[in-house]
């Protein structure tokens, strides 16, 4: 089977040929740095984590590239700066550090590339000149703006008209447009606010031009796959094929545009006030980060998502099936941990991970009920050669279970020690208070599971 992927500029799913055989070039756009991310930030950059993880699959290490990048110049960060008195630089590295480790804790690789847009002021300027010595960009009151009139194509990815992107509430009206659909390139930036000097003034650029500026240093004028969530499509996406487009006189941008489904929150929007406002970072307190990743691929990456705390426990308990399913087969060997067959049917089928998902459950039904070490070996390897594409499975299954420490947890040394006593009441055949330690400790969140080989634990 070929990979199909759904085009979100041609409205259907098309099997996908990179445009240099045997390589593939990915742009996907990563966060604004101002503030944690929430989990509909986190929904995307997961999504096309597995996407990274299944062309590595197809096409091998090497060949390749992930871009995703970082907004470090944007009026969300001047306006978190001036609320809070905050330094915009220490703003914009202490939010890109923890975005880091929150997604690390969510089981995602880093990109090949991670272009900062404060590192490529340079590109800006040059593809703007571009734009303007073509008749596709002008300058006026201090800004330059893309000229839609001047491009037939403008529209066309989100299948908007001009008349509907006019009534749009995203587009600006300004006396400074020719046109009110027109968009900025740059904009005048006073003192106290990031700027740079350009060929017209002090200004600081405008978010569309920097994803274009730095997907044509890092991938070229024209790559594979350009992916983000759905709201982006229009005016981010669209914008960034037309200046695109118009600066390089070329027929494409990106060849395939993938764009995932909005999320919701417990059945609503989400909204601090409704106390339904989830952080990755402050999710990674109360659950594993493995649990919130296969919550959010349970539903295929293109339908809209309702995102629960519930929902995440489910995923916990598929996770402690797949775990115990390991645990149980102990030291055999997998056999070759490649992705299975099956599971990569569904993942080609437009990265359909809730039937990757489903098979997932099918091969750990066939390891627990193997009954020779040869199918152990061979449904165990089927199993962890399944969680590496979709970036699970990738601890030991004694690791899961025991978790991580939180605060007023009982640390692993202590559990051991009261395990240890209990064993010894029982060797005494002191089973009353055998009874009495298992309910202790189970009352404090571990539960005990005795075999022929010992006691091992857990956290419920």
């Amino acid at each position: 089977m070929t990979l199909r992927i759904h085009n979100t500029l041609s409205r259907e799913k098309e099997a996908f040929k990179p445009l240099q055989e045997g390589k593939v070039g990915m742009y996907v756009c990563g966060p604004t740095v101002y503030d944690l991310a929430h989990i509909g930030n986190a929904r995307p950059v997961v999504v096309f984590d597995v996407l990274y993880r299944l062309l590595k699959n197809i096409y091998g290490e090497g060949n390749v590239k992930y871009v995703r990048n970082i907004t470090d110049v944007d009026d969300k960060i001047n306006a978190k700066a001036q609320e809070t008195g905050e330094d915009i630089a220490a703003i914009t590295e202490r939010t890109t550090k923890i975005f880091h480790a929150d997604m690390a804790a969510l089981g995602t690789l880093p990109p090949d590339e991670e272009p900062r847009a404060t590192q490529h002021i340079k590109e800006m300027i040059a593809l703007t000149e571009t734009l303007i010595d073509k008749g596709h960009a002008y300058k006026k009151e201090g800004h330059v703006l893309f000229s839609v009139t001047e491009w037939d194509d403008y529209g066309k990815l989100s299948g908007n008209s001009r008349d509907e992107i006019i009534a749009g509430a995203r587009v600006e009206v300004a006396p400074y447009k020719k046109d009110d659909a027109d968009f900025v390139l740059w904009k005048p930036s006073e003192a106290g606010l990031p700027g740079w000097d350009t060929p017209w003034g002090r200004c600081r650029p405008g978010w569309h031009l920097e994803c274009s500026a730095m997907s044509k240093k890092h991938l070229g004028e024209k790559f594979d796959i350009h992916g983000g969530g759905q709201d982006l499509i229009f005016p981010h996406h669209e914008n960034e094929i037309a200046q695109s487009r118009c600066a390089h006189s070329t027929d494409l941008m990106a060849k395939y545009w993938m764009h995932n489904g909005y999320l919701m929150a417990e059945g609503e929007k989400m909204s601090k006030s409704l106390g339904n406002f989830y952080t990755v970072h402050d999710l990674l307190k109360e659950f594993p980060g493995e649990a919130i990743r296969l919550a959010l691929l349970k539903t295929h990456y293109r339908q809209p998502l309702d995102f629960t705390k519930d929902g995440i426990a489910e995923a916990k308990r598929e996770l402690d099936r797949f775990y115990t399913a390991l645990r149980i087969a102990g030291d055999i060997e997998p056999g070759s941990a490649k992705l299975p067959e099956e599971v990569l049917i569904e993942l080609e089928d437009d990265l359909n991970t809730p039937a990757a998902l489903a098979r997932m459950h099918d091969i750990t039904s066939d390891l627990n009920n193997a009954s020779s070490d040869d199918e152990k070996a061979k449904f165990k390897g089927n199993l962890l050669g399944a969680g590496h594409v979709l970036g699970l499975l990738q601890q030991d299954p004694e690791d899961w279970f025991k978790g991580e420490t939180q605060e007023g947890d009982l640390i692993p040394a202590v559990i051991e020690a009261l395990i240890a006593e209990r064993n010894e009441a029982r060797a005494n055949k002191d089973f009353d208070r055998s009874d009495e330690m298992r309910d202790q400790l189970a009352a404090d969140g571990i539960v005990l599971e005795d075999s022929a080989d010992g006691t091992t634990w857990k956290r419920s």
